[in-house]
C-alpha cells in the first residue's frame, strides 16, 4: 500500500505546488506602492522550493543535437535501433558520420533514467559511435510482457552487442559492471563473434566485500525476505504497468538523500538564498543537478531482488559461483578483450578496490590487456560526470578504445 499512499500524496499536494508557484511568480512582479524586499523575496523563495521539490517519473530528454569536431557543428539525432518492452537501444547518429569505433554504453538501472550519462555520452560523442542502453520505467510496461530479471539484463547485453556487430567496445557505469562482465564471459567461453574488443568498468560492485559502504553493509544486515516485504510494492492503477511489483523509484531517492542529508539541506538552504539575492547562475546549477536527480524510475521486482541477493549477499561473480540460464560465468574466459577498470578515490557507493577486483577475475588476460584508473578527488558521480572526467578519466577511456579498435 505504500505506493498507493505515495501516488494519493503526489496527487493531492501538486495543483498547491502550482498555487506555490503562482504566488512566486505574483511576489517578483512589480506592485504599485509596494517596493521589492529581502522579506517579500524571502516568501517567494520559500515557494519556488516548495513548488519544485517534487519528484518525476518521465524522462528527460537528453538534450544533444549537435557535436563539435574541430571547428565545425555536426548535428545528432537520437536513433531507436531497437525498442524492447524494458529498454531502447538508442544511437546517436551524426548528420555526417565517420569511421569512429562502435561504443555500448550501459546505463544503470538504479533507480534514475539513462539521461543520468548525458555528459558521459557528450564527452565521447566526437570521437566515438555511441549506442546506449535507455532504459523504460518498470511502472510504464503493461503486466503482458512480463518479468525483468538479472539474467535478462545479461541477454539484453548480449543482445545489444551482436546489434553493433564484430569490433565493437562496451562501457558499463556503475551497476551494470556486473552484469557486463558476465556478459562477455559467456560471450568468451562461446567463442562468439561479436565478442567486444575493449571493456571499461566504471565504478562498479564487482566485490562487494572489499571495502564495504553504507549500501553494501545494508544489504547484509538484512535477509532477501526483509527486502521484498519492506521495499518491494505494486504500480498503482492509474499507470500502465498496473499491478507489476517493482522497487519504487521514491524509495531509492529517499535512500540516497538519507546518506547524504546534510549536504542536500546545505544545497537547498544555498538555494534559498540564491532565489533571495536573484542569483541566475546558481539557481540554474542547483535546477540542472536536482532537475536529474529527482527524475526517478521504478525497477523491476524480481531484478532488484536478485542483484542485492546474488551481487551483494551472496557475492556469486566475485566467488565464482555466478551462472546465467545453466551457463557458468567464468571471466577467465575473456582471453581477447583489454580491460579497464576506473574507480573514484571519494566514491561513498562503490569503494575503492571493488571493480579493480574484476582485474584479478580476469586470469584469462594477459597484463598488457589490463588497465586500471584511480582517479583521485571524485565521488561516485564524478567518475563519469564533471570537469575531471572529461579532462582526466576520458582521455585514458579514449586511449583504451582506440588503440584497441583493430583485431
Amino acid at each position: 500500500m505504500l505506493y498507493q499512499f505515495y501516488q494519493a500524496y503526489t496527487d493531492a499536494l501538486t495543483p498547491w505546488r502550482d498555487l506555490a508557484m503562482g504566488f512566486a511568480d505574483n511576489l517578483q512582479q512589480p506592485w504599485p506602492g509596494l517596493p521589492q524586499s529581502r522579506y517579500r523575496r524571502g516568501i517567494a523563495a520559500a515557494c519556488k522550493l516548495f513548488a519544485e521539490g517534487r519528484l518525476h517519473h518521465t524522462r528527460p530528454d537528453f538534450g544533444i543535437d549537435s557535436i563539435v569536431t574541430g571547428n565545425r557543428a555536426v548535428a545528432v539525432r537520437e536513433e531507436k535501433v531497437r525498442v524492447s518492452p524494458f529498454a531502447t537501444l538508442l544511437h546517436f547518429a551524426k548528420a555526417e558520420p565517420s569511421p569512429q569505433p562502435r561504443v555500448l554504453l550501459v546505463a544503470p538501472m538504479s533507480g534514475h533514467f539513462a539521461t543520468l550519462l548525458r555528459h558521459t555520452v557528450r564527452t565521447m560523442l566526437p570521437e566515438h559511435d555511441i549506442y546506449l542502453t535507455d532504459w523504460h520505467n518498470a511502472r510504464d510496461v503493461p503486466l503482458s510482457a512480463g518479468d525483468f530479471d538479472f539474467d535478462d539484463y545479461i541477454d539484453y547485453v548480449i543482445e545489444y552487442l551482436e546489434v553493433l556487430g564484430p569490433g565493437a567496445h562496451v562501457v558499463a557505469v556503475c551497476q551494470p559492471a556486473v552484469a557486463v562482465l558476465a556478459a562477455v564471459a559467456l560471450m568468451a567461453a562461446e567463442e562468439h563473434p561479436c565478442v567486444p574488443r575493449s571493456m571499461t568498468l566504471m565504478a562498479g560492485p564487482i566485490d562487494t566485500r572489499i571495502n564495504p559502504t553504507s549500501v553494501d553493509d545494508l544489504a547484509m544486515q538484512h535477509p532477501i525476505e526483509w527486502f521484498e516485504a519492506n521495499l518491494i510494492d505494486c504500480v498503482p492503477p492509474c499507470h500502465s504497468g498496473a499491478f507489476r511489483r517493482v522497487y519504487p523509484g521514491f524509495l531509492q531517492i529517499a535512500a540516497f538523500m538519507m546518506m547524504n542529508l546534510k549536504r542536500h539541506a546545505r544545497a537547498f538552504a544555498r538555494q534559498y538564498e540564491h532565489l533571495v539575492e536573484g542569483d541566475e547562475a546558481g539557481i540554474a546549477a542547483h535546477r540542472a543537478f536536482y532537475d536529474e536527480y529527482f527524475t526517478v524510475m521504478d525497477l523491476p521486482a524480481p531484478f532488484y531482488l536478485q542483484t542485492v541477493e546474488r551481487i551483494f549477499q551472496k557475492h556469486e561473480l566475485a566467488r565464482g559461483k555466478l551462472v546465467s540460464r545453466g551457463r557458468p560465468v567464468e571471466p577467465a574466459a575473456i582471453r581477447h578483450t583489454a580491460l579497464l577498470t576506473v574507480e573514484g578515490e571519494n566514491d561513498d557507493i562503490c569503494a575503492v578496490g571493488q571493480t579493480l577486483a574484476a582485474q584479478e577475475l580476469c586470469t584469462g588476460l594477459p597484463a598488457s590487456r589490463k588497465f586500471q584508473h584511480l582517479q583521485t578527488g571524485v565521488g561516485h558521480y564524478g567518475v563519469f560526470s564533471g570537469r575531471r572526467w572529461a579532462a582526466e578519466i576520458y582521455p585514458r577511456l579514449r586511449e583504451l578504445i582506440w588503440s584497441h579498435n583493430q583485431p
